[in-house]
């Protein structure tokens, strides 16, 4: 696995050196996203190998990964997988760990696509936080906050969304937008540098919610080609 290393001059990374300091670290001074890095001992393909599947989306319970026939490599990645949702579930967390071979893409997107291979914040009514990582396959993907405009915000955007709303640019359309979650997703700008969240390295990102200090971190399920090995993702 490749060391990760900060997007050069990204300030709303915080990287931290163990899951005391994840959990213990506050959002605040701009800090939308927490870092772990992680190399991780363990073989995660031969985890995915083993589960027998080639499509859809898998989610594996602990009982699932425990019986897998695994050499001492695989054994080692599920040894890592059940302590990663230990740790999280002892913090009052409720984590889903997926094994994903393709993702249901918006069978009409409209103006606005709402699937998550789309640039997005994730929203809440209450304070709350999501926890990231990617075990095996290609990883989940940030953007800027300062590269990135919402699509709402985007003139022709916009237009197409009033069309589909049928009525005035005033609060019932606002409160469709949030509704629809249009208000949500990002459109990169021009010559914005999307970074990888990187295999291994766990991840605490800021979320939309009522009084929230910093903006919510951008992110998205990265774009997957034929042939390219499916996800093992920890989800929180």
């Amino acid at each position: 696995m490749t060391p990760f290393t900060l997007p050069p001059g990204y300030a709303r990374i915080k990287v931290v050196k163990s899951f005391h300091e994840l959990v213990a670290t506050p959002f605040g001074g701009g800090v939308n996203a927490l870092c772990w890095p992680r190399t991780l001992a363990g073989d995660f393909g031969e985890v995915v190998a083993q589960l027998g599947v080639s499509e859809g989306i898998v989610t594996l319970d602990d009982a699932r990964l425990l019986t897998l026939p695994v050499s001492a490599a695989g054994r080692a990645a599920i040894d890592i997988l059940l302590e990663d949702q230990r740790l999280l579930r002892d913090h009052d967390r409720d984590p889903v760990l997926n094994c994903i071979h393709g993702y249901p893409r918006d069978e009409e997107p409209g103006p606005v696509p709402t699937d998550v291979f789309s640039f997005h914040t994730d929203s809440a009514p209450v304070e709350a936080d999501t926890w990231l990582c990617t075990y095996h396959g290609p990883a989940s993907e940030g953007l800027r906050n300062d590269e990135a405009q919402r699509r709402v915000d985007l003139r022709e955007t916009r237009a197409g969304l009033l069309k589909c709303f049928g009525g005035e640019d005033d609060a019932d359309f606002r409160e469709y937008l949030s509704e629809n979650c249009y208000d949500l997703h990002y459109a990169p700008v021009p010559q914005a540098r999307p970074f990888s969240f990187g295999l291994g390295n766990l991840w605490r990102i800021a979320v939309d919610w009522p009084g929230s200090p910093v903006p919510a971190c951008i992110h998205r399920a990265p774009e997957t080609a034929p042939g390219q090995p499916p996800r093992l993702l920890l989800i929180s």
